[in-house]
């Protein structure tokens, strides 16, 4: 995992750096706000962490400037600014999470580890591409790609996974799916929705290990990375 640091303060940066690279993270030194944007741009990391007050580019602007080209990008703030209001402009900016000087080394481990989760495992709407875990579907091209291996559904089939894809991590129950997908009322004396589930399941877990599409006994579906 690869990680951008840019904070001007050598000593502090240097701290994170090692803080980091204990824990088996790449990470790369920026000390300006301009040599940030241009890393940034010119490079892919998982995670960029940034001081506000920065020389040549404040970090609020340079979190903008991230934001429009790199919207999955995962973005941490430092600051010495405290307030709630310095917290949402952080967050108007395009900030993921918000961390106020002093802070312990292993908080903003346990802040970057949650953030990468969330990056890895949730669901990003860039656009036409609805992508979750290595899950990725173009609802412009009608395109559906596992693992970078094509995907071929139904109309039905699609509009399915579309659907759960915008609701990952969320159990759908039987109902919900049938006015939702279907526009009908869900007839229990049926199991028309089980069995597309299981189409789904044909397509899109039996050739992995990992398996997204899960059954919450009584209560419905969910697509998740894990049964827990």
């Amino acid at each position: 995992m690869k990680i951008l640091v840019i904070e001007d303060d050598q000593r502090v940066a240097e701290l994170i750096q090692r803080g980091l690279e204990e824990q088996g993270f790449i990470v790369t030194l920026a000390y300006d706000g301009l040599s940030g944007k241009k890393l940034a741009f010119n490079n892919d990391y998982n995670l960029v962490i940034t001081d506000i007050i920065l020389p040549k580019l404040d970090g609020l602007d340079l979190s903008k400037e991230i934001r429009r080209t790199k919207p999955e990008l995962p973005i941490i703030m430092l600051t010495a600014l405290g307030t709630t209001d310095d917290k949402v402009e952080g967050f108007d900016a395009g900030a993921d999470d918000y961390l106020t000087k002093p802070f312990e080394m292993r908080e903003l481990l346990v802040r970057i580890k949650a953030l990468l989760k969330r990056s890895n495992n949730t669901v990003h709407n860039i656009g036409f591409i609805l992508k979750y875990s290595d899950l990725e579907m173009n609802l412009q091209t009608k395109d559906v790609k596992r693992n970078n291996l094509d995907i071929s559904l139904t109309p039905k089939e699609f509009k399915l996974l579309e659907y759960m894809l915008q609701n990952t991590e969320r159990v759908l129950s039987r109902t919900e799916i049938a006015e939702k997908v279907w526009d009908t009322n869900f007839d229990t004396g049926t199991n028309f929705i089980d069995i597309y589930i299981n189409y789904l399941r044909k397509k899109v877990d039996k050739d992995f290990d990992k398996k997204l599409i899960h059954t919450k006994s009584g209560m419905g579906f969910i697509l998740k990375t894990d049964e827990n």
